[in-house]
Parts: C-alpha cells; structure tokens; sequence
C-alpha cells in the first residue's frame, strides 16, 4: 500500500500576518539574507506550491517571518491509502476489447 501525501504551503498566510501583502516586498528581504530571487521568482514562491526548495531560502522565509519551517508547511495525506497493483496502471477502455485471431493460411 502506498500513502499519496501533499503540503500546504501557508507562505501567503504568514506574510498577510507580518502585514506583507506585496508579494515585491519579500524580494528586498530575502536578498538582505543573501538569497538572491526576482521578482518572478517570489510572486512564484508565494503564489504556488514548490516543488523544491532550498534550505537557505526556507531559513530566510522564516528568520523573516519569525517562524518555523511548521508554520510554513503543513504535510497531510491526500487521499487513503491506494493499492498499488498493475490493475490501478490499466486504462480502462470505453468500447469493449474485442480479441483477433490471426490464421496462417495451409500450404499445400
């Protein structure tokens, strides 16, 4: 069995706390804790969940926020437990599979 787990990322939350509401204002921040990110970056950081982020920018974040890394990301299972068999990996096919057989023709 196989447990599919996700996060919440409360990035956007902690900063609204902290009055921070420009997601621009964290860039001048962050930099000043030598994490160097544009603009795009950030609105990216605080807008989506990431996929992969560094340790120094999570320390940044909460050094900035007054945080923990808890604070910012919230694990939590996204659904139940899922079998993982060959029968979950199948397509399941509208239109009913009608098998051929293939005949060689007798030689004489």
């Amino acid at each position: 069995m196989i447990k599919k787990m996700g996060i919440s990322w409360n990035l956007r939350l902690r900063m609204a706390e902290k009055s921070l509401f420009q997601t621009s204002d964290l860039v001048p921040l962050l930099a000043e804790r030598g994490v160097n990110l544009s603009r795009e970056q950030v609105y990216r950081l605080v807008t989506q969940d990431p996929q992969r982020l560094s340790m120094d920018t999570l320390a940044a974040l909460c050094d900035i926020l007054d945080c923990t890394p808890n604070d910012l990301i919230e694990v939590n299972v996204v659904n139940a437990q899922v079998r993982k068999t060959a029968e979950a990996s199948r397509i399941d096919v509208q239109a009913p599979v009608q098998r051929s057989t293939i005949r060689r023709p007798k030689l004489s």
